[in-house]
């Protein structure tokens, strides 16, 4: 099933926004009352100082906007889990099916990582941490966050990976809950974190 809603992300944009919309409202109504508790006292038990981890809101999708244009293309290359424009950003927010988080510093927003979550208990996550705040903690922390919530929802967590990504395939080989459930097209990886 993965690969299959992988290759339509991919592949068939007007069935991918299909599939996204009834997913969206299907899913706010069998599990947001309890994402919203589960998210809220997830991020209240991982802290990270002098980082605030928070759901992103209307107010931040300026700073989000902001923070992918600051990026060089080459981080980029790997990192498309949607349109970076402001409508698209706006689009994402109002999915109830998507989970938006920041990583602030003051009022900058200097990290960006979600969780997608589908009706069928899956969901994938993935991560952007602006450069210049890069080894001082926050992929960790959200790792912890994102797979938390995924497993307290009772949500397989998923990820792709591309083999050419050599800094995040670094990364991930000292991830002890990082499971390789097969390879994909273009040099990808299908991969699961499961609860140590």
């Amino acid at each position: 099933m993965e690969r299959v809603l992988i290759f339509i992300k991919h592949n068939l944009q007007f069935l991918w926004k299909i599939i996204e919309y009834f997913n969206g409202i299907i899913f706010h109504y069998l599990f947001k009352s309890k994402l919203v508790l589960v998210q809220n006292k997830v991020l209240e038990e991982n802290k990270l100082q002098p980082f605030t981890f928070r759901r992103i809101q209307r107010a931040d999708i300026e700073s989000l906007h902001k923070l992918i244009s600051m990026q060089d293309p080459s981080d980029l290359k790997f990192f498309n889990p949607h349109a970076f424009d402001i409508k698209s950003l706006f689009g994402q927010l109002n999915n109830h099916a998507f989970l938006m988080m920041g990583v602030f510093m003051g009022d900058a927003m200097v990290g960006y990582f979600f969780l997608r979550f589908f009706i069928n208990k899956k969901c994938f996550v993935g991560r952007l941490i602006d450069k210049p705040y890069r080894g001082q903690g926050i992929g960790i922390k959200m790792n912890d966050i994102m797979y938390s919530i995924s497993w307290k929802m009772n949500f397989r967590c998923l990820s792709t990976i591309s083999k050419d990504n050599i800094p995040v395939m670094k990364a991930h080989s000292k991830n002890p809950t990082i499971k390789l459930l097969g390879e994909l097209d273009n040099n990808y990886l299908l991969v699961e974190f499961v609860k140590r």
